[in-house]
């Protein structure tokens, strides 16, 4: 059986019924253009047993691709790397990076199976060594989610305040991709929230932009918190406008005065509001003429953004502008002509 076939039988789930014979070495670590093997889509789909013993050597599993990823880390991305020979589970081939820093346990933690390591190799240490991206095997878990099933005793206060390169700590990373709420609530406290990046955000900023700030116990949505600025300028009232998060936020906290907080720009949420549709989301007593109408540094009103942005029926009928009669679409017209 030739390799298409072989592909064929890992799409149909077919892959027991091929003959031995079939399963060379040449024919397993022959690579495509991207530099992945048969062996890398056998030990991501789960069919490593299948294989004759001699093909699962440190050397075969250890062949990279053109990112650097082995079948070690394919075997890690399908949760199978309990099918490994566990003499061939040692902290030296785990470690393995690709071409960005990630390492076999780095994938693990992201795909939730650090449970099929054998114990002793996981050390504070080890959970804190960061890919090229400064991310340590508690942010991945942090972006996908994994974080239950991430080894408690190594959820230290060292792993916890690690920060990437972009400053960014594992709460953030879970804010921003919606898994804060795996954090025991103990462990969400106001000095982890209110640490900021190199960009100046902080956890709720995050949250905010990643449209889960509904994670945010709701005692930190305070004026203070809501207000607060990024270095760019943003603070996460506005994040929370553009990204249509107003009506997560308790409705007392959403007064005028916070909805007329400016940036660095002029604009306010309202503004913000108007340009991305969640007009509908503040409450009526807001949008009065006055405060849909006022204007940014560049003169630009909510009102006009909501009109040009094509959301005028997010504006309340009073305060829409009403069209021109004929007698000024003639006027009009006319004075067009004439130019």
């Amino acid at each position: 059986m030739d390799s298409p076939d072989l592909q064929a039988a890992l799409r149909t789930g077919s892959f027991a019924d091929v003959p031995r014979a079939a399963l060379t070495r040449d024919t397993l670590l022959a690579a495509n253009p991207a530099g992945n093997t048969l062996l890398h889509a056998i030990a991501r789909a789960g069919f490593l047993p299948e294989l004759p013993p001699e093909i699962l050597t440190a050397d075969n599993l250890t062949v990279k691709n053109d990112a650097g990823y082995t079948p070690l880390h394919h075997a890690a991305l399908g949760g199978h790397l309990d099918q490994i020979p566990p003499a061939l589970l040692t902290a030296r081939l785990l470690l393995t990076r690709s071409k960005v820093g990630y390492t076999v346990l780095h994938v693990a933690a992201a795909h939730g199976c650090l449970a099929q390591i054998p114990p002793g190799i996981l050390t504070a240490e080890i959970a804190r060594l960061k890919t090229d991206l400064g991310n340590t095997l508690l942010h991945e878990a942090a972006e996908s989610g994994t974080i239950a099933k991430f080894p408690t005793d190594l959820i230290t206060d060292e792993l916890l305040a690690d920060k990437n390169l972009s400053g960014e700590t594992v709460f953030h990373v879970a804010a921003l991709n919606g898994h804060l709420g795996q954090f025991p609530p103990a462990m969400v406290t106001a000095e982890r929230l209110l640490d900021q990046t190199v960009a100046g955000d902080t956890v709720l900023h995050a949250a905010a932009l990643g449209g889960h700030i509904e994670q945010i116990p709701a005692d930190f949505l305070t004026r203070e918190n809501l207000i607060l600025v990024s270095k760019s300028s943003y603070t996460v009232i506005h994040a929370a406008a553009e990204t249509g998060q107003l009506y997560k936020i308790p409705r007392d906290r959403l007064t005028t005065a916070l909805l007329l907080t400016r940036n660095d720009h002029g604009d306010t949420p309202l503004h913000a509001a108007a340009y991305e549709g969640h007009l509908d989301q503040v409450p009526a007593h807001v949008l009065t003429t006055e405060n849909l109408n006022v204007r940014n540094y560049d003169g630009i009103t909510p009102l006009r953004t909501a009109i040009e942005r094509g959301f005028i029926d997010q504006i309340p009928e009073i305060v829409r502008p009403q069209p021109p009669s004929p007698l000024k679409k003639f006027f009009r017209k006319l004075g067009n002509t004439r130019l």
